[in-house]
């Protein structure tokens, strides 16, 4: 990462890795070594996301823990894996959208900004920004179906649950998608398409400035430290693959809560668009599902204004892990694709 610190004026100079951009990366590794470690890190997360869903459409205000082992109970293990086939199937390929939209737009964006005069730092938090933005718009194309059918299944059986009488029952993803399309058409799929948006653009273009600031900002704590500790000689300091692991993990962990906390009466709004309201197209008179500004009033009347943060626990804890467990294999994994492993230190 090339990132600045405010330790300029000091005679420690700290390398620390320079990123890795587009044209260094050998696609053909990236994407097939990609698929598989996300794979993993998802079904890894998996359980922490039904919980979130659960919550954000059910009435009950019971903890997320206590739903997780009654889930158990009765179901077993696989019940915190409902609906993960689906997701998997579709996460692959909406992945590797996102992170060919990502890195082909931080490359250009970051080069046009140092171009037209900005600092490293503001060039590279631009750049993660923009980057972002534009990966999580491209990405929606696919994930917005994936979300709709896995969330049905997710929270198929839940106690306490809102409109569960409107509910279909599903035998697995396949069905679901059968029964949605036969409903609403193609675009009952795309359903909460434009809330999905209004969620994970800004949530994405929060995340990646956020991580860019505080990987400088504590780049600048450890450079502190290390000069403060060695002030008499002047060596250069590299950090090791650790630290450096340990910086983009709590550097993302940071980023994911500030995002989550940001965006989460958006994402309940969202949810309950794609999973609830769908079935009221369902009714014999065929009316429409009820509108963003309905689910919201729905949402209020519930529970007043917090029951927008409804599963923010689990999503806070969600995001964060999701966002230290993706960054260090992403990190990884663009290490592991690149085509030229030499001058991947720069200094700071």
């Amino acid at each position: 990462m090339n990132l600045g610190t405010s330790e300029e004026e000091s005679a420690q100079e700290i390398h620390i890795p320079a990123d890795i951009n587009w044209e260094m990366l050998d696609k053909s590794k990236f994407f097939v070594l990609g698929a598989a470690l996300f794979s993993g890190v998802s079904g890894a997360l998996y359980p922490a996301v039904l919980m979130k869903t659960r919550q954000q459409v059910c009435h009950s205000h019971g903890s997320c823990i206590k739903g997780a082992f009654t889930l158990v109970g009765h179901e077993g293990l696989k019940g915190l894996y409902r609906g993960f086939g689906t997701s998997l199937m579709g996460t692959i390929p909406a992945r590797a959208l996102y992170m060919t939209a990502l890195e082909v737009t931080k490359s250009n964006v970051g080069s046009a900004a140092v171009g037209l005069g900005f600092t490293e730092a503001k060039a590279s938090a631009a750049a993660n920004a923009v980057g972002g933005l534009t990966a999580a718009m491209a990405a929606q194309l696919v994930w917005t179906p994936v979300d709709v059918v896995s969330q049905r299944l997710m929270v198929q059986g839940s106690s306490g649950l809102v409109n569960s009488s409107r509910c279909c029952n599903y035998v697995n993803g396949f069905d679901a998608f059968r029964k949605i399309v036969r409903a609403d058409g193609v675009k009952g799929l795309y359903r909460g398409f434009g809330i999905s948006i209004l969620t994970y653009a800004p949530s994405n273009a929060v995340w990646w400035a956020s991580y860019s600031v505080a990987q400088s900002m504590v780049w600048g704590g450890i450079g502190c430290y290390v000069c403060k500790k060695d002030q008499e000689n002047g060596n250069t300091v590299k950090p090791d693959s650790k630290t450096v692991m340990a910086v983009q993990g709590v550097s993302a962990a940071i980023a994911g809560s500030v995002s989550a906390l940001i965006t989460m009466p958006l994402d309940t709004i969202k949810t309950r668009l794609q999973v609830l309201d769908g079935e009221d197209s369902n009714n014999s008179n065929g009316k429409r599902g009820p509108s963003i500004g309905q689910t919201v009033r729905n949402l209020v009347r519930e529970g007043g204004w917090t029951a927008c943060y409804r599963g923010l626990g689990p999503r806070c804890a969600s995001m964060s892990m999701s966002a230290t467990t993706m960054i260090t294999t992403y990190e990884f994994l663009k290490r592991l694709s690149a085509k030229n492993h030499d001058g991947f230190y720069s200094k700071s």
